[in-house]
């Protein structure tokens, strides 16, 4: 995306593998959850993620240590001009679909034209700018964009998942389906238990087994997907070594509960592993598109109100830190640092919806005394809610015109996430507020999210270190009326759209570094969402019949990159 990429084009392999990893073996994963299809590329459903990657591959490949490069997959070579106006690929001459058929340039005309038409919402975002399309011969495709003046555009591109043109039913393309697609990836789906477990096996006519970029990858034989309804049945079935390693998520859970006979006798392991990238965030999301959080004061107020410092402690250890931004343990966050010459030239025709101490970095999050029961926070929130027209009653808030309680649904649908909103009910009790908890099955949950049927939720946005196209996918204006973006909390900004424009369009990172800061304070700015903590490590156990390699990627772990220890014998798992 800029500069220039941190490997030769004669390297032999990516620096976080073992290029000589055995292969064989199996490696199951344990999921909590369900699903309904086996179609991740569309909104109907809930799909099963690993088919992107495993079953459908793209044109090129990420380069898992650096901010934003991409690597040759099925594409051998790329060409565009520097202010990015097309975009032309080339296949590998190699690349065949699992059923034995060449991959084409009609092949990827065809993907593109189905993603834009009937993909989910940021595919028919991104797609919708290419101005025309065409294939130069049967093995290259080239891209103009006329005037999109969007310089990530050639990478998205790169990234468009490619489908057997032969094979897919356009008609039927947007419906959920449990039939394995056929893709070019190193994997196939073997099998199918609905809502239960989905079986991927090597091909083992793969034809890009021997690329650089894949080299060390893809290592088991079998890779079997195994899901759990519940949380502590999840776990319960890692400790009978059910499935073979588990992200582990609880800082209870992490602190406490793996004081178990395997983890004793070394037969699993726990590694913690601090990735490079911007440090993934969980927020409460206020709904701005409900009345009673329409006023930014009583969303400022609101965060006053959530004590940080007692949850931290009671619930969390004390693991887990907290940033006001979006982009938290990285160059790109602007909590706490001042604006520079750039940003305030970006922010300047918004500078009336910036507060100055957002803007010189010295806006900070409330700190309580983790009592639970914070007077200063408590006295600073009423009086926010009073300059927004609220009263006490008694012990009930209420509108003074309409007399009307404060009170809104918190939908939660994990343990952690109800003890976190329950946490928070408490707090805003004292302040005269009712907030109820509703506690919804994940099916349940991600439809009313999606549909945006809530008054507020629990959410986490996970960034990288080359925010692009996606963030107006997840705070842009034209994005906040369509079910089925990630604009939970409904933002509406001018400051927003302007700064994801301005990182769009920078040909350097010394540009595009302040616009994606100027991004973050125009969020900040906006009170959309209480900063609950920020996740500092990878938490990961895994049985020993698993082994990773030494090296650890910029991204984090990486299960494609691992493989089966041979001699350990695989715990007995049922079918």
């Amino acid at each position: 995306m800029h500069g220039a990429p941190a490997l030769p084009a004669s390297f032999a392999h990516m620096p976080y593998v073992n290029p000589d990893a055995p292969k064989g073996g199996r490696i199951i994963f344990g999921l909590l959850g369900t699903f309904d299809s086996l179609n991740p590329f569309i909104v109907k459903g809930i799909a099963v993620q690993q088919i992107r990657g495993y079953v459908v591959e793209s044109l090129l490949a990420r380069g898992n240590d650096e901010p934003f490069t991409l690597y040759g997959l099925l594409a051998q070579t790329i060409e565009t001009d520097s202010a990015r106006t097309f975009v032309t690929f080339r296949l590998n001459p190699l690349a065949k679909f699992s059923d034995g058929k060449r991959v084409l340039a009609d092949d990827v005309l065809f993907s593109w034209q189905l993603m834009r038409d009937k993909g989910r919402p940021n595919h028919r975002l991104y797609y919708a700018k290419v101005e025309k399309a065409e294939a130069l011969d049967e093995r290259t495709v080239r891209f103009d964009f006329g005037g999109a003046n969007d310089r990530e555009l050639p990478l998205i591109l790169g990234l468009m998942p490619i489908f057997p043109k032969h094979a897919v039913d356009v008609a039927t393309f947007e419906d959920t389906s449990l039939t394995g697609p056929i893709g070019s990836g190193p994997y196939r789906v073997n099998g199918v238990r609905a809502g239960a477990s989905v079986t991927l096996t090597r091909n083992p006519d793969y034809w890009g087994r021997d690329l650089p970029v894949n080299r060390g990858q893809w290592n088991f034989d079998e890779v079997r997907l195994d899901y759990y309804r519940e949380a502590n049945g999840a776990f319960e079935a890692f400790k009978r070594g059910l499935y073979d390693f588990r992200i582990e998520n609880e800082p209870l859970r992490w602190h406490e509960g793996y004081d178990f006979a395997a983890v004793r006798s070394g037969e699993v392991i726990r590694d913690e592993i601090k990735p490079g990238t911007p440090q993934p965030s969980e927020y409460l999301v206020f709904n701005t598109r409900r009345p009673v959080f329409a006023d930014i004061r009583v969303r400022q107020a609101l965060t006053l109100l959530f004590d940080f410092e007692w949850i931290n402690r009671n619930y969390f250890f004390g693991l887990y830190g907290r940033s006001a931004g979006y982009f938290a343990g990285s160059d790109l966050s602007a909590y706490t640092r001042p604006a520079d010459a750039r940003e305030k030239t970006l922010l300047a025709p918004f500078a009336a919806s910036i507060r100055p101490d957002i803007m010189d970095g010295s806006y900070r999050l409330p700190v309580t005394d983790a009592s639970g029961r914070d007077r200063a926070s408590l006295r600073d929130a009423l009086a926010l809610l009073a300059q927004a027209g609220y009263q006490l009653d008694g012990t009930v808030l209420r509108q003074k015109a309409s007399r009307t309680p404060l009170t809104f649904e918190i939908l939660v649908t994990t343990r952690d996430q109800e003890r976190i909103a329950l946490a928070y009910q408490r707090d805003l009790k004292r302040a005269g507020i009712t907030a109820s908890v509703r506690a919804v099955d994940g099916v349940q949950f991600d439809q009313r999210r999606l549909s945006f049927e809530f008054d507020m939720i629990q959410n986490r946005w996970d960034q990288s270190l080359s925010p692009g196209n996606e963030q107006a996918f997840y705070w842009g204006s034209a994005a906040a009326d369509n079910q089925g973006t990630r604009n939970y909390m409904g933002a509406k900004s001018p400051a927003i759209d302007a700064m994801i424009a301005a990182l769009l369009e920078a040909h350097e990172r010394t540009d595009f570094v302040p616009a994606v800061r100027a991004l973050d304070r125009a969020l900040i700015a906006g009170f959309y969402a209480i900063p609950i903590y920020n996740v500092r490590q990878q938490w990961i156990a895994r049985w020993n019949r698993i082994e990773r390699p030494k090296a650890t990627a910029l991204t984090g772990y990486l299960p494609e990159t691992w493989w089966y220890k041979p001699g350990i014998k695989p715990a007995s798992v049922k079918p």
